[in-house]
């Protein structure tokens, strides 16, 4: 049976990793849609692969210099999503959604329609727009499966047992690459010190939030919306060997705790081919358990001294708002000016504690979000107000 896929953000960690795996099931599997922003040799790599003829290139430049190549004619290259009408003959059994940032936004939510199962690893869908993502999720009758770590820990868990009938869930952090770093040490942190993850080799953004444990705090906001539990029963642990995902107390005293490997892969896995154990037995290969690390997890609390950014989840709302959304792209500008040295480290923490404590963008707790473009006003004005007010 020939499974019917489509990659959003195929060049970068998450879609590569599905590649690889999508490889060992090469005659089975026929890809619809690649997508990337830059990467355009890995993306038409890809597409030799698995002969693939419809891409996306968003970056202007490089979608203009593709299409003016007479060899790449063979391919329909489109530079947006506007065509997903034309581009399907009929439902995708399988989309992996993991654009990264606020672009991966309405490209998740536009093709839900055209997929009969959606993996989401893009934090912004699910934190800024679940209320509408899982309207269209219901609406098209689309099963949604979560690629974080912790998030597919939790669905793999949780698996039939009602929302009601758990007691608490507690995710695990890290503490990432200054979990153990003297505190009058940090304003002397520096870009390549914040990128190197004692665990994970992920992109610099999300290196980054885990650096200030902002992920976590994303993560929290993750879990209250997709599994409906209420905040007041999530919460972090840390636990450095990113060995035990999470820990799921259930009110008639069991605990589940989900243990793997840091290989995004094992999630990854389980959202397409879980029942697969053949193709499972050749990619979790060297993955007996860690004895070691069992008998000794280290778990300790969040130090809310040396991850301050930990405090905002008290101030989140109960229900969903845009104010989550100023959360997120405040942290995304802030990332980004780090990144481009224009602030230091401890700029992100100071600077994003201000903005969500100011009454000007408290008042979004009372505002919903209604459609998409309410989000990408907001990201205008954020940063606007930061480049401008802040700096």
């Amino acid at each position: 049976m020939i499974i019917n896929i489509s990659i959003l953000g195929s060049t970068g960690s998450i879609g590569k990793s599905l590649i690889d795996i999508l490889k060992l099931k090469k005659k089975y599997i026929k890809i619809n849609l690649l997508t990337c922003n830059k990467n355009y040799k890995e993306l038409l790599h890809q597409a030799k692969i698995f002969n693939v003829k419809n891409l996306i290139i968003t970056d202007s430049k490089i979608f203009d210099f593709i299409k003016s190549k007479k060899k790449y004619s063979k391919y329909n290259i489109q530079n947006n999503f506007d065509n997903l009408k034309k581009t399907f003959k009929k439902k995708n059994d399988y989309v992996m959604s993991s654009i990264s940032g606020l672009n991966g936004l309405l490209p998740t939510f536009n093709i839900i329609k055209y997929t009969k199962k959606i993996a989401i690893a893009n934090k912004e869908t699910i934190i800024c727009a679940w209320n509408l993502i899982e309207s269209e999720l219901k609406k098209n009758n689309t099963e949604f499966i979560p690629v974080d770590s912790e998030h597919f820990s939790i669905h793999f868990a949780i698996n039939k047992n009602h929302i009601s009938e758990i007691k608490n869930v507690i995710l695990t952090a890290s503490g990432g690459p200054f979990l153990n770093r003297p505190l009058d040490k940090f304003n002397s942190i520096n870009i390549k010190e914040t990128l190197n993850h004692p665990n994970w080799s992920m992109g610099k953004k999300i290196s980054v939030d885990s650096a200030t444990m902002m992920n976590k705090v994303f993560e929290i906001i993750e879990a209250k919306n997709i599994f409906n539990i209420p905040y007041e029963k999530l919460s972090i642990l840390i636990q450095p060997d990113s060995y035990i995902h999470a820990l799921i107390n259930f009110n008639n005293g069991l605990t589940k705790m989900v243990i793997h490997n840091t290989d995004m892969k094992i999630p990854i896995l389980s959202t397409i081919f879980s029942n697969d154990i053949s193709l499972q037995k050749k990619i979790i290969k060297n993955y007996d358990l860690d004895m070691k690390k069992i008998n000794n997890p280290k778990f300790q609390p969040i130090d809310t001294i040396r991850f301050p950014l930990v405090g905002i989840i008290k101030l989140l709302p109960k229900k969903p708002s845009l104010f989550e959304s100023v959360i997120v792209l405040s942290n995304d500008e802030l990332v980004r000016l780090f990144l481009n040295h224009k602030i230091n480290f401890n700029d992100i923490r100071l600077l994003l504690l201000k903005i969500v404590k100011s009454k000007q963008f408290t008042k979004y707790k009372k505002k919903s979000v209604k459609k998409i473009d309410d989000i990408l006003i907001l990201n205008k004005y954020i940063k606007h107000y930061i480049n401008l007010k802040l700096l």
